[in-house]
């Protein structure tokens, strides 16, 4: 059995947090890299595309993919670049305001395409994902993985900082709707984006056409599943003990992620629509991975937790190959 991959494109990101005006922290982030490294913390075997700053910064998000079991050769570094920067700032029950600090005009975007096989999973999503200076490259990598099969999850992501830029940007929204195989984003994304707060509308009206499995979360809010054969289903947050939301999301993403390759989910699978169950096990997974991850303010599942997983995910591979061994049999 060929082990499934999982290739994220995205943004890096240096997030410095404060608690009460002062700075507790400075995390490696960025919403795709959030996910991408609990994915490798947890034994998914993961790649990241990206650029980083030809700084202290750039080098330290280098080494932490790598420390966190992530192919890092498809990041960039070119010789003038900066790293962005993140401040934010939480409040008393962990969420947070964000300050920017990022040149948009000055993106850039070269590399290799990595090896993609059927059944991958490619990650893409935020302003990163729409943002017009890199585009034609962002669209041409995920027609290539549409092409070798790929399933394609899109986290539209997509901040109040950008609204200004939502009319600019549309087509780009509405082409990765398009691409996409799973959909999920937050009541604010849709917000800013459609000028909804619904789930049902903005389903009915902005999604269903493009594809059929839609995710809502909202905080604390019960998250909201739509697909094909009118399921409907509500999920009732995990609770936990909160310290930082920063990369909550971005774990979502990552644990359905995780999900679909522990559980055996194929683009086969997607194609026919899963069953309600295959959903309850995907979400569970989703809200395990944010739960874990709101417990710190490292924006990915804990190295604890992800060993876990790994041996948890090693154990229903090697089920799953017997299984295919005596089935050729």
């Amino acid at each position: 059995m060929t082990k499934r991959k999982v290739i994220g494109i995205g943004e890096t990101v240096l997030d410095i947090i404060f608690k009460n005006d002062d700075p507790i922290g400075a995390v490696p982030g960025g919403s795709v890299f959030n996910g991408i490294i609990s994915l490798g913390r947890a034994g998914v075997s993961s790649t990241f595309i990206s650029e980083a700053g030809n700084d202290r910064v750039g080098q330290r998000i280098i080494r932490f993919l790598q420390e966190n079991g992530v192919d890092s050769s498809n990041i960039n570094v070119y010789p003038d670049s900066k790293s962005p920067l993140s401040l934010a700032f939480l409040n008393d029950q962990g969420d947070a305001d964000y300050i920017f600090y990022k040149d948009h005009p000055h993106d850039q975007l070269d590399f290799v395409y990595p090896d993609i096989q059927a059944d991958d999973v490619v990650m893409f999503g935020s302003y990163y994902a729409v943002n017009p200076v890199i585009r034609p490259q962002v669209a041409a990598f995920l027609e290539y993985a549409r092409s070798k099969g790929a399933i394609l999850y899109y986290d539209v992501n997509f901040r109040a900082s950008h609204r200004h830029d939502v009319m600019r940007v549309t087509p780009n929204i509405l082409e990765n709707l398009e691409y996409a195989d799973i959909v999920r984003g937050s009541i604010e994304d849709f917000e800013v984006m459609f000028g909804k707060n619904d789930p049902d509308a903005i389903y009915q009206n902005n999604i269903a056409f493009y594809t059929k499995k839609f995710i809502c979360t909202g905080g604390s809010r019960p998250v909201v599943l739509r697909a094909e054969g009118g399921l409907r289903k509500t999920y009732p947050v995990v609770e936990t003990e909160t310290v930082s939301t920063i990369g909550a999301g971005d774990n979502f993403n990552a644990g359905l992620v995780y999900a679909l390759i522990r559980y055996g989910i194929t683009r086969d699978v997607i194609e026919r629509g899963l069953t309600e169950e295959q959903w309850d096990s995907v979400i569970a997974c989703g809200q395990r991975f944010s739960a874990d991850c709101c417990r710190s303010i490292n924006n990915s599942i804990s190295a604890d937790y992800g060993a876990c997983l790994k041996k948890e995910l090693f154990e229903a591979l090697e089920a799953m190959e017997q299984t295919d061994e005596m089935g050729e049999k």
